[in-house]
């Protein structure tokens, strides 16, 4: 069969089936291996699958600007015309590169797509200054919702994605459907993968509706050399920050971030950098102890309990220590076991 990880199998060629090496989480059976071919028509049954199941009423492709993104909405660009709410979106966090998001803008302008970049109504520079109050609840008008700039450990991430990312796709789809959840959907089309990582391959599944959202990940299933082949195939224009910094960067809220990122970023996108450390400046000002980006704050502890995950549009936000990797976890406990040898390194698409 040709498998990627077969002991005896170099590299994948052009045409050959492939499969992921592990069972994913939220899948019924291990994914068969199939040819590029076998996985894109495996996608367009996936989209018509939830076409079929619920009342959508706007199909909207999720486009971070990363090369994996791109194969998304390659594949998914004939589905974008059906109502006039059909379109591209980008969640513009505010705290991103602007490079990567004038490469969304190029795309969706080169493909003739209508594009929607959607900002979140409470910005990363007043979250981490602490003038966010909380609108509901005990502590409305009085407490902040968060101070300092965020890094690992405790609720950080939970309240960055929810405020960054969540919250500007929620106001979206209420702007469609307002109040009829039950009766109409908005159909997200994203591009999760549970080769991707031990994130995805534990939560990523097919179709997953959420109210009045139904996500809905069409690649799913397709392999890391699947992906090289798709790029290949149709020519697709890389990102350059994806390149440089093997991410997107469209969101650089720092929960996340590695040892050395910020200077890796100061290297290739300077005045991403710069504002960055501007409100690294303004935050120690206001006399706020977590005033260094991705760092935890002197003298405080990891809080993050075990299971913690991050939110269903960061699967590749790396693991810091004492951020507890699920998969990880169970394989020690016995509860998983490898199905097969570790992958040999893909070859670059051209």
């Amino acid at each position: 069969m040709g498998r990627r990880y077969a002991t005896d199998q170099m590299d994948m060629l052009p045409g050959m089936p492939d499969a992921v090496t592990k069972q994913p989480t939220k899948a019924p059976q291990p994914p068969p291996a199939r040819t590029l071919e076998e996985a894109i028509q495996r996608s367009h049954d996936i989209i018509a699958e939830a076409l079929d199941r619920y009342p959508i009423v706007a199909r909207q492709a999720l486009f971070s600007g990363g090369n994996d993104s791109s194969v998304l909405l390659h594949l998914v660009q004939r589905y974008l015309d059906s109502s006039p709410h059909d379109a591209v979106v980008h969640v513009n966090t505010g705290i991103g590169i602007e490079e990567t998001r004038q490469h969304v803008r190029d795309v969706a302008r080169g493909w003739n797509l209508p594009l929607r970049e959607l900002h979140p109504r409470d910005s990363y520079a007043d979250l981490v200054q602490g003038r966010i109050l909380a609108r509901t609840g005990p502590n409305a008008g009085k407490r902040a919702v968060w101070v300092g700039m965020p890094g690992p450990g405790g609720d950080s991430h939970k309240v960055m994605y929810r405020r960054l990312k969540d919250e500007p796709l929620q106001r979206n789809r209420a702007a469609i459907i307002g109040s009829r959840g039950r009766r109409e959907k908005v159909l997200y089309l994203a591009g999760m993968r549970w080769d991707e990582s031990d994130r995805r391959m534990r939560n990523a599944e097919e179709i997953d509706p959420e109210g009045g959202i139904i996500w809905c990940s069409p690649i799913v299933h397709f392999t890391n050399a699947q992906m090289a082949e798709y790029r290949a195939r149709f020519h697709l224009r890389r990102n350059p920050v994806s390149e440089h910094l093997h991410m997107s960067g469209e969101c650089l809220c720092g929960c996340f971030a590695k040892e050395g990122e910020l200077e890796e970023i100061e290297f290739f996108y300077p005045k991403t950098a710069y504002y960055i450390r501007g409100l690294e400046k303004k935050v120690q000002a206001a006399g706020i102890a977590a005033c260094k980006w991705g760092q935890r704050p002197p003298g405080s502890r990891d809080t993050t309990k075990p299971g913690t995950i991050a939110g269903r549009l960061c699967g590749k936000c790396p693991s810091r220590p004492g951020q507890t990797d699920l998969m990880d976890l169970w394989t020690k406990q016995g509860l998983l076991t490898p199905t097969c040898p570790p992958a040999p390194a893909l070859p670059q698409a051209a």
